[in-house]
């Protein structure tokens, strides 16, 4: 269940600020991890944060028990210390699941020691809307106690059976939902796929040519592993108004696999991916900026037909209300990619 409609934009706690009718306009083709307790990584993060859309401190996996306290101290340092706002760049954290030892603290810490810097919290393992109803009422509370003046949002991972299972009904639990990640490795592991890999295909996954009796090798042609769930999460992502992403891609010594992956993501509609290494920052950045040549043509079309009305012919290809909205879309993406980078904003001629 999701609050009546009536009550769903009020704040669950007295003091707390209300929640957002609409999603900030924001590029987040790029979330990069940080492992914050490395301070030689921490003292790059402004650096950092000119090159990317999103700068997201790990506190999750990969963070050692051990180093879990010193990674949130690390993170808290990091907001107070970079102004990422300057730079146009969101601060996102990655919060031990609410199952874990870790998970209180790093909640309440947080949310006390970042101030209005924090923009969103990225909440692991998400089965159900009931795990965001929880996150809502509980960071309503702290955001009350600490004064925010503007709501953090929230980040749901999907990487078990059982959240795919629920996944409509977790883009619809809150106002809070800034949109969903698809995370490969865990899901894998919910789901009993026999595979070791963080995201991307499998030589073994794939679809045989028929036998025509000749002797002759059969093609073999490899598919995506990842089409259904990737897809399902698109549109529940889209009906509820928060946005798609893709999530790690686990092979860094593959640059080209992981580059599909990600041009995989972008065609179904996603609107970035996670990087776990600086080399894929760039893959990312690439991949979902839309290409010159498309917007090219997408400019065509809304100059043909400004109000998207009636039918028009541009180069043999028909186009009509719905191509005048993909290309609006296109065209929209481009602006913001070029409001950030003035080499694309020269290739879009925007």
């Amino acid at each position: 269940m999701t609050r009546p409609p009536r009550s769903f934009f009020e704040p669950l706690a007295l003091g707390a600020p209300a929640p957002m009718r609409e999603l900030p306009l924001r590029l987040e083709r790029v979330i990069h991890f940080l492992p914050p307790q490395i301070e030689k990584l921490r003292a790059n993060a402004a650096r950092t944060a000119v090159e990317v859309d999103v700068l997201c401190g790990n506190l999750e996996d990969a963070i050692a028990p051990g180093d879990k306290a010193a990674a949130r101290a690390g993170f808290i340092e990091m907001a107070r210390e970079v102004d990422f706002a300057a730079h146009g760049t969101g601060l996102w954290v990655r919060i031990n699941g609410a199952q874990s030892p870790w998970h209180l603290d790093d909640v309440s810490e947080i949310v006390a020691g970042c101030g209005e810097a924090l923009d969103v919290v990225m909440l692991p393992k998400v089965e159900g809307p009931w795990d965001i109803h929880y996150m809502d009422q509980l960071l309503a509370v702290l955001e009350a106690r600490h004064g925010r003046k503007r709501p953090i949002l929230l980040h749901a991972i999907l990487e078990t059976a059982q959240g795919v299972v629920n996944v409509e009904a977790i883009a619809l639990a809150s106002p809070r939902l800034q949109g969903i990640s698809l995370g490969p490795a865990d899901l894998a592991a919910s789901r009993g796929m026999k595979t070791t890999r963080v995201g991307g295909g499998h030589p073994s996954y794939g679809v045989l040519a028929d036998n025509a009796g000749d002797g002759e090798p059969r093609a073999f042609i490899q598919q995506d592993i990842w089409h259904y769930t990737l897809a399902r999460m698109v549109d529940a992502c889209v009906a509820a108004g928060i946005k798609p992403f893709y999530g790690p891609f686990g092979a860094i010594d593959d640059p080209a696999g992981c580059e599909q992956q990600f041009r995989n993501a972008f065609l179904l509609g996603c609107a970035g991916a996670w990087s776990l290494h600086p080399s894929q920052i760039a893959i990312a950045k690439r991949v979902f900026s839309p290409d010159p040549a498309e917007v090219a043509f997408a400019r065509r079309i809304l100059e043909v037909m400004p109000d998207g009305a009636g039918v028009a012919m541009i180069d043999g290809k028909m186009q009509d209300d719905a191509t005048w909205k993909q290309a609006k879309g296109m065209v929209d993406l481009a602006r913001q990619v070029a409001a950030k980078e003035p080499a694309m904003a020269a290739a879009y001629g925007l």
